[in-house]
C-alpha cells in the first residue's frame, strides 16, 4: 500500500504522520477487500441460505471499512470528531462481522481468513481512535 507515502507527502502534513492511523487506513482497505471476497465466496457455497447473515455482515463491514479508510486518508482540514466516531463504528462492524465469520470458520476457510482481517482492523481502529483528540466544531 502507498498510504504512508501519500499521507507523508501531503502539504498539510509536512512529513509529520500519525503512523497508528496510517496502519489503520491500510487495515481498513485490507479488511474491505477480505469482506468483499468472503461475501462472494459465501455466495458460491452450496448452502448459501445458511450464510445469508454472514454475507450481509461482510457487505456492511466492507462499507464501514471503505468509509473509515477514506476519511482517515484525508488530511486537508480537520474533522476529528467525525473521524474518531467513524473509526469506532468501523471497529464495531469489524467485531460483528468477525464474530459471524468465526462461527463459520470450521466449514469455510474464507470465513477464517476474513475473521482474521476483521480482528486486525478492529484492533487498529481502536488504537487509531485513541490517537485522535476531537475538538468541538
Amino acid at each position: 500500500m502507498h498510504a504512508q507515502q501519500m499521507i507523508k507527502t501531503h502539504p498539510h502534513v509536512r512529513g509529520n504522520t500519525n503512523d497508528v492511523l496510517i496502519h489503520c487506513v491500510e487495515a481498513c482497505f485490507d479488511c474491505e477487500q477480505a469482506c468483499i471476497a468472503c461475501s462472494d465466496a459465501c455466495l458460491g457455497e452450496n448452502m448459501v441460505q445458511q450464510l445469508t447473515q454472514c454475507i450481509r455482515l461482510n457487505l456492511d463491514c466492507a462499507d464501514a471499512c471503505r468509509a473509515a479508510g477514506s476519511l482517515a486518508s484525508r488530511r486537508t482540514g480537520s474533522n476529528e470528531l467525525t473521524l474518531r466516531t467513524m473509526l469506532e463504528a468501523c471497529a464495531l462492524a469489524c467485531r460483528t462481522c468477525g464474530d459471524e465469520c468465526e462461527s463459520h470458520a470450521q466449514q469455510h476457510e474464507h470465513c477464517a481468513v476474513c475473521a482474521e482481517a476483521c480482528r486486525d482492523c478492529e484492533r487498529l481502529c481502536h488504537e487509531a481512535a485513541q490517537t485522535i483528540t476531537p475538538t468541538r466544531q
